[in-house]
């Protein structure tokens, strides 16, 4: 039942919001308070999690609809743990920005973010395809709104651009689900076994590959990452786009092992040319935003290279590098915003100089540069090199391409330190100390601690994703248990 508290409790919050007539400051307030709870309710069930164990937990199961094999089943395993404590911590400090930011249309807005937080909890705890795709369908549904509503000049144009690509995802999505459960007499995840047909799994991997995304379904990304709000686009970089990574590790490679290994070079090289043409336009970029966007869409290609190396350093990487970046990016997305707010503008010609009477500010930029940079020792450096690690198996020229790609990591990441720190004081910067304070420094001090503990006890992921460590078999193990 905890999972299923975990999922009720901001979709409630969210309609109390609605249609409750408070203030704004009152409405901002609740939300806040229903986010935190959220997290207080995750840390709480982290006390019995059992992470050695091969167990669905704190899962529910009920007949939903019998005769179509359809149940609201949901339960965590290891892995499954780490994205849900991503999702809640990150949309706790998403909405506490908003409020921070004073959103106007305070009850629709709130509402809004609550839903798309319970949404999120569930698309990571299903077990179950129909469970799993309307709660998928359910998430994007806040985000259109969000974007279109509250977003930059171009909203309605990058609402409409993600509209269309995600629709046609979550077509294919449904066509392959729809298609694997009649075959299978269910659609739960456990009782499904494992299936050869190539078209189904292609429908699953062009719909992750929408989400990831991955080139060259990428179309929606700038447009949609740089027009959201900061904290809907912190949302949508570290926490959206991992329901590709849960899909891939929990749908795709458990119940799809032969078009796995069929088309794995083809995933392998699509996601190596998305971490290269990520990083690449990630050093062009002209504003924050659009640099960050560009370094998520290249991190995510390296998450999946490590998903289809398909062994336990790969496996146990992606899930770290997924919570790292997750919490970088985020990061990122919020200071982009707390910049934007000072300077009026995000591009970096116009910045510059900042580090002077800034202490904090200029603090952050770098600490968070050094996380992009995944210098050695950091979480992030962990997670890519257990990557890498994996993937060699599969061929050294990926692994080659991954380290190339980390070069091009250091030259963007250095790029965007000196574009807002350094270099001549630009036009948009003005000559006065207007350092982050405290209330911003409760949104992001928070994100950056876990990063921190992270970087001290990256075991604390990798060997508590899946059970003894044996990611490989675990997953494998899943397929097996159907028919």
């Amino acid at each position: 039942m905890l999972t299923t508290a975990l999922i009720v409790l901001p979709l409630a919050g969210a309609i109390l919001v609605w249609i409750l007539p408070l203030s704004r400051e009152s409405t901002s307030g609740l939300a806040l308070l229903v986010a935190l709870a959220e997290v207080g309710l995750w840390l709480g069930s982290a006390r019995n999690f059992d992470f050695g164990s091969d167990v669905q937990q704190y899962g529910t199961q009920r007949e939903w609809f019998d005769q179509l094999g359809i149940s609201y089943a949901v339960g965590l395993y290891g892995f499954q743990f780490w994205l849900v404590g991503l999702t809640v911590v990150v949309g706790a400090c998403a909405i506490g920005y908003g409020a921070w930011a004073e959103r106007e249309r305070a009850r629709a807005y709130f509402g809004l973010m609550l839903f798309l937080v319970g949404s999120l909890v569930g698309v990571f705890a299903a077990q179950d395809l129909i469970v799993f795709y309307v709660f998928f369908e359910a998430m994007l549904i806040p985000l259109y709104v969000l974007v279109g509503a509250w977003g930059g000049p171009l909203r309605v144009k990058a609402t409409v651009t993600f509209v269309l690509y995600t629709m046609v995802g979550s077509l294919l999505m449904l066509a392959s689900i729809v298609a694997l459960g009649v075959s299978k007499g269910t659609f739960q995840l456990a009782e499904l076994g494992t299936s050869s047909n190539d078209w189904i799994f292609l429908g699953f991997l062009a719909a992750f590959a929408v989400k990831a995304p991955l080139l060259p379904f990428h179309g929606w990304l700038r447009l949609t990452y740089t027009q959201a709000p900061p904290e809907v686009g912190a949302l949508l970089s570290g926490v959206v786009s991992k329901a590709a990574v849960f899909g891939l590790v929990w749908i795709v490679l458990p119940h799809f092992p032969e078009p796995v290994e069929d088309f794995r070079t083809l995933v392998l090289v699509l996601a190596a040319a998305t971490l290269v043409y990520g990083s690449v336009l990630a050093f062009r970029q002209t504003d924050i935003r659009g640099v960050v966007a560009y370094s998520s869409m290249g991190q995510m290609g390296l998450i999946v290279l490590g998903i289809f190396a398909t062994n336990d350093l790969g496996l146990d990487g992606a899930v770290l590098h997924s919570v790292s970046h997750g919490l970088v990016s985020a990061c990122f997305f919020l200071l982009a915003g707390m910049i934007e707010t000072r300077a009026g503008t995000g591009v970096l010609s116009e910045l510059g100089g900042m580090a002077k009477g800034r202490p904090i500010l200029a603090t952050l930029v770098l600490v968070l540069g050094m996380y992009t940079l995944a210098v050695p020792g950091s979480t992030n450096f962990a997670g890519e090199f257990s990557i890498l690690a994996g993937v060699f198996d599969r061929g050294w020229g990926y692994a080659a391409v991954g380290v190339a790609a980390m070069v091009l990591a250091a030259l963007y990441a250095l790029r965007l330190i000196s574009g807002i720190l350094h270099e001549r004081r630009g036009a948009a910067v003005r000559n006065e100390s207007d350092d982050l304070v405290g209330g911003e420094l409760i949104l992001l001090v928070p994100l950056v601690a876990i990063l921190v503990v992270l970087t001290a006890w990256p075991a604390g992921i990798t060997e508590r994703s899946f059970p003894s460590g044996q990611a490989t078999t675990f997953i494998g193990s899943q397929g097996e248990l159907g028919p």
